[in-house]
């Protein structure tokens, strides 16, 4: 029965919370995104009754439409214009330009974050941990400390939103053979979700 029992909570357990946080974004999206519809649109007042999801329809639109217009000559306009409205408001500024570096980094087609799983040793020598690659030390940095350095962040676990960031000596750090995707399983399931088996290549890294 002890058996039985938990293999019906493996199926369910993440049945039960995927569908969850599904729903916990359709009703956040469409709690944002309803109330700015016109009365007269919404789907209540000629069907009779709502569409769960409708927002999330709607702010997939809003963002395929706002990327058509950001990538024109015009919309680039349009944007420096908003930018620099947003450079005169002292805290406002700061605020913005640090979640703008952060997201362009990490949703740029050419950015370096997150791109390679590593192997270093945290909190001290003897330890290891799974880390990430998120890019090299500025030059001011680089000038100051000497020699390869590389930046990491070390993610906790289960949550690997919070987390460290650290600049290690290229010699220090091992690249793995596995994909982001792999080792965010990894750290989210706390050692539980080891990556498939492969031939090691586990090596120094060394950046192309």
């Amino acid at each position: 029965m002890k058996k039985y029992f938990i293999t019906g909570l493996l199926i369910w357990v993440p049945l039960s919370i995927t569908f969850t946080v599904l729903a916990w974004i359709v009703n956040t999206l469409d709690g944002w995104i309803m109330p700015w519809l016109p009365e007269h649109l919404h789907p209540k007042t000629f069907l009779g009754f709502d569409i769960p999801g409708l927002g999330v329809a709607l702010g997939i639109f809003i963002l395929f439409a706002t990327g058509v217009i950001g990538a024109n000559v015009l919309g680039q306009k349009i944007v420096r214009s908003w930018e620099s409205l947003l450079a005169r408001i002292p805290v406002v500024k700061s605020l913005y330009y640090s979640i703008k570096q952060v997201s362009d980094t990490l949703f740029s087609d050419s950015g370096k974050a997150f791109s390679k799983a590593l192997l270093v040793q945290y909190p001290r020598e003897g330890i290891w941990t799974v880390a990430f690659l998120t890019g090299t030390p500025g030059e001011d940095i680089t000038q100051r400390l000497g020699g390869d350095y590389l930046n990491i962040y070390v993610p906790t676990t289960p949550n690997p939103t919070s987390g460290f960031f650290l600049m290690l000596p290229s010699k220090d750090v091992v690249e793995l053979d596995m994909s982001v995707d792999e080792a965010l399983k990894y750290i989210i399931s706390m050692g539980v979700v080891a990556p498939p088996s492969r031939a090691p290549e586990s090596s120094i890294l060394i950046l192309d």
